[in-house]
């Protein structure tokens, strides 16, 4: 082909975008995508993932209006997340939102370019996810939950609530990340108390179901159940369980208390990833998320279950009852 004749086929496909109706090239326009990357089901997040759309919507992103989803859920087996997060990165999305310690550390591992929004119960600065809270750098940023940092203030509720118990078990995830910082700051508080404490590791259901087994035959008088996906994921079994062996049990997170747990105390989760959601959308505007803060909870909120507490033949403390944030009756 002479070169004249490749310079004029060269103009007339540049022309060609130039000579398309204008409501066909409108539909070119590329729609930006949120990849979401969570370890659980969608099922039980669902309250999370419509916080999280009501924070980009007042962000001014509402899906089907200018932008898009690709939801990822490991449900459960928190071993697919690198896969999940590849793959949201060969899609190429805009941001990737992340739930829980494990999804973060995925999508950090799978790209350094694409913004990730995170939320997380773990010190995010330990978990090596950004440098410093006030200056994340990289392409990394979110919500800190710090749930797991008020496992020491549960086991103080539960005393105030069976002040007689002298042993109290507790259900840990040794698997997670900061499974030692949990144990440590519990054990504290148990000798502050002068509580003994049974430590029970449990990583799969069957350790769930011999730890029951265990702390019924040492008779413990409460329990209090870490902050962890797993364990959260098993709200039904445990709650289940906890009621058999009428044994009055604090959890992590309202969502607990709310399915019939007797009660828990943590930061809103609603509100976290309504925060996540908000930051999702100012990325999406052009900020960058190494100069975004981490976000941190400004309240922390105990909820109270009285029916669950009749059908364990509990009266609630009226001091207790008095700080309670919410009561499910």
């Amino acid at each position: 082909m002479r070169r004249r004749q490749f310079i004029t086929l060269l103009g007339s496909a540049a022309a060609l975008p130039m000579l398309q109706p204008l409501a066909v090239r409108a539909q070119q326009v590329a729609v930006p995508v949120i990849g979401f990357l969570h370890h659980g089901s969608p099922g039980e997040w669902a309250t999370n993932v419509a916080a999280f759309r009501n924070g980009l919507k007042e962000s001014g992103y509402v899906e089907g209006e200018g932008v898009a989803f690709e939801f990822r859920f490991a449900q459960g087996r928190v071993e697919r997340l690198p896969a999940l997060a590849a793959d949201l990165v060969r899609r190429q999305v805009a941001v990737i939102v992340t739930g829980g310690p494990f999804a973060p550390l995925a999508a950090k591992a799978a790209t350094t370019t694409i913004p990730i929004v995170f939320n997380t119960g773990i010190d995010s600065v330990k978990l090596g996810l950004v440098a410093s809270l006030n200056r994340p750098g990289g392409n990394v940023t979110g919500f800190n939950f710090l749930n797991a940092t008020t496992e020491a203030k549960r086991l103080g509720l539960l005393h105030d609530l069976v002040p007689h118990a002298t042993l109290i078990a507790a259900f840990r995830n040794p698997t997670r990340p900061d499974a030692a910082d949990q144990l440590r700051d519990v054990q504290e508080a148990a000798r502050t108390l002068g509580k003994r404490l049974l430590v029970l590791d449990a990583s799969t259901v069957s350790e769930i179901d011999s730890g029951f087994a265990a702390l019924a035959r040492q008779r413990a008088g409460a329990l209090t159940v870490f902050s962890d996906p797993f364990l959260s994921a098993q709200r039904k079994h445990i709650i289940a369980l906890a009621a058999r062996h009428a044994l009055p049990t604090i959890y992590a997170l309202r969502e607990l208390a709310a399915a019939g747990g007797l009660m828990s105390y943590s930061a809103s989760l609603t509100v976290a990833y309504r925060q996540v959601g908000i930051y999702t959308g100012r990325i999406l505007k052009g900020e960058k998320p190494a100069d975004l803060p981490v976000m941190l909870p400004t309240k922390f909120e105990l909820v109270i279950n009285l029916k669950t507490a009749k059908a364990l033949g509990l009266t609630i403390p009226s001091g207790v009852l008095a700080i309670a944030d919410e009561v499910i009756e």
